[in-house]
C-alpha cells in the first residue's frame, strides 16, 4: 500500500573517502556491490518494496555515475503519482555545497514544502540491508513521535565504532554518543548490548523544516542531523524515540537474515560483505524473489564457461558470475564477477571482486583483490600475490590486505 503522505530523501552524496579508489571517480552509493548492484539500490528497493514511491535522491559528489544508474534503472509511473527524482546540489541558499546532512534537506526545502506531506523520510544512501520502512513508519505513529530513529543493537564492546544511541524503558531518546571513549548506556535489559544509529530517520514535517530552518541561522553549527539537529531537540525534551532495526521483518526474511546491516565504508568491510554473499546460508540472500532487489538490467547474453582440456578448464566455485562473462579455459574461486568479466586460459582468480568489463589475460594470478571497471590485465600478471609489488605499481593495499586495482588502470 503507497503511503501517499509520506516524502522520501535519500541522502547521496557521500564522497566516501575510506572507499577510495573506488569513489575516485563516483559517489560512494553508485559504487558496484554483489557484482550486479550499486549500493544505492538497497535503500531504494527497501521504499518501493514498503510502498512508498515519492522519492527524492539527493546528490552532490561525482555524481554521473549515479544520475545514470538511476535514469536506467528506476522509472516508474508519475501519472500515478509516483517518482524517483534525482536532485543536484544547487547552491540555493548562499553559494555553498552541501555543508551537512542537515544543511542538504535544507537547501532542499522547496521539494517539503511544494510535496507538502506530513511525514519525511530522510535516509542515508551507502548502507547495504533490506527493511520495511511501513514497520518503521507505524512504530513512529504509534509513538505519536516527532522524529523516530532507526538504530540496530551491536555488542557493547564495539560501540567506539558508531554513533551510539541511549534510550529509557520506553525507547525514547535519553543520549546520543558519537563514538564515545567509554563504556556506554547498553540497552534496556541487555546489559551486552548497545544501540548504534543507522543514520535513518522519520520526521514529522513541520518538525523537520523548523528544525533545518534554525539549524541554518547557527553559523557555529555543522549543520549535521546527528551532530546538532538531535542534540538540540534531545536538549529540548521533543518526542523522539528509537526504533529497534532488529525486530524489523519482511516478506520472506529467514531468520539468519535478521538485524542484517552493513556500513561498507572501508576497503575491507566492502570486500568482506561480497565475500559474504558467497555463504552457503549467507546473512543477505540476493536470490529472494518476495522482498525483490531491482536493478539495471543489462542487454547481454549468459554467463559462458568454456575448455575442459587438461589444465585448461573453464571453472567457477562458490562464486557469482552475472551475465555477459566468459570464463574461458580459467578458474574462479570465492569470485564475485560484474557482466562482462572474461578469465583466459590458464588463469587463476580467487577471494577477488571483479568490476564491469575485467579482462584477465592468459596465465595470471590474481588473490584477495578488487578490480574496478574497464582493466585489462596482460597476461602473467600477477596482483595480490606480493603486497610490496601491488604497491610499487601504485595500487592499493588496504590494512587487511586487499589490493584495489583502479578503475581503466593501465597495466
Amino acid at each position: 500500500m503507497a503511503l501517499d503522505t509520506a516524502l522520501v530523501m535519500i541522502l547521496a552524496g557521500g564522497e566516501g573517502k575510506r572507499l577510495f579508489p573506488l569513489t575516485r571517480d563516483r559517489a560512494k552509493p553508485a559504487v558496484p556491490f554483489g557484482g550486479r548492484f550499486r549500493i544505492i539500490d538497497f535503500v531504494i528497493n527497501n521504499f518501493i518494496n514498503s510502498g512508498f514511491y515519492k522519492i527524492n535522491i539527493l546528490t552532490q559528489y561525482k555524481s554521473d555515475s549515479l544520475n545514470l544508474h538511476i535514469a536506467r534503472s528506476w522509472p516508474i509511473s508519475p501519472i500515478l503519482g509516483q517518482y524517483i527524482d534525482l536532485v543536484p546540489a544547487q547552491m540555493r541558499t548562499d553559494g555553498n555545497w552541501y555543508k551537512g546532512t542537515a544543511d542538504a534537506v535544507f537547501q532542499n526545502i522547496t521539494h517539503i514544502n511544494d510535496e507538502n506531506p506530513k511525514h519525511v523520510c530522510v535516509f542515508g544512501g551507502d548502507h547495504i540491508y533490506r527493511m520495511d520502512v511501513s514497520q518503521m513508519m507505524r512504530y513512529h505513529k504509534q509513538k505519536h513521535a516527532e522524529l523516530t530513529i532507526s538504530a540496530i543493537p551491536i555488542p557493547i564492546h564495539e560501540a567506539s565504532e558508531f554513533g551510539i544511541i541511549e534510550v529509557d524503558n520506553n525507547w525514547k531518546l535519553t543520549g546520543f554518543v558519537e563514538k564515545p571513549k567509554t563504556t556506554p548506556k547498553c540497552i534496556p535489559g541487555n546489559p551486552d548490548m548497545c544501540l548504534a544509529s543507522m543514520g535513518n530517520y522519520i520526521f514529522e514535517a513541520d518538525v523537520l523544516v523548523k528544525e533545518v530552518q534554525e539549524d541554518a541561522k547557527k553559523s557555529d553549527s555543522n549543520h549535521d542531523f546527528g551532530k546538532n539537529v538531535i542534540p538540540k531537540m534531545l536538549k529540548e525534551g521533543r518526542e523522539i524515540y528509537v526504533y529497534d532495526f532488529s525486530q524489523n521483518e519482511y516478506t520472506g526474511m529467514t531468520e539468519s537474515e535478521r538485524g542484517y546491516w552493513r556500513d561498507v565504508g572501508s576497503i575491507d568491510s566492502y570486500w568482506q560483505a561480497n565475500m559474504d554473499l558467497l555463504d552457503y546460508d549467507p546473512e543477505l540472500n540476493l536470490y529472494s524473489t518476495e522482498w525483490p532487489l531491482r536493478t539495471y538490467n543489462y542487454n547481454l547474453p549468459p554467463a559462458k564457461f568454456l575448455w575442459n582440456e587438461g589444465e585448461r578448464v573453464g571453472m567457477a566455485t562458490n562464486s557469482m558470475v552475472s551475465e555477459g562473462c566468459i570464463i574461458s579455459g580459467g578458474s574462479i574461486s570465492k569470485c564475485v564477477l560484474s557482466p562482462m568479466v572474461r578469465i583466459n586460459s590458464y588463469s587463476n582468480v580467487t577471494d577477488s571482486i571483479l568490476m564491469e568489463n575485467v579482462n584477465v589475460g592468459r596465465y595470471s594470478e590474481i588473490k584477495k583483490a578488487i578490480i574496478d571497471k574497464n582493466v585489462d590485465i596482460p597476461p602473467y600478471t600477477k596482483i595480490g600475490i606480493n603486497p610490496e609489488d601491488d604497491k610499487a605499481r601504485g595500487f592499493l593495499v588496504s590494512s587487511g590486505g586487499v589490493t584495489v586495482v583502479p578503475k581503466g588502470a593501465k597495466l
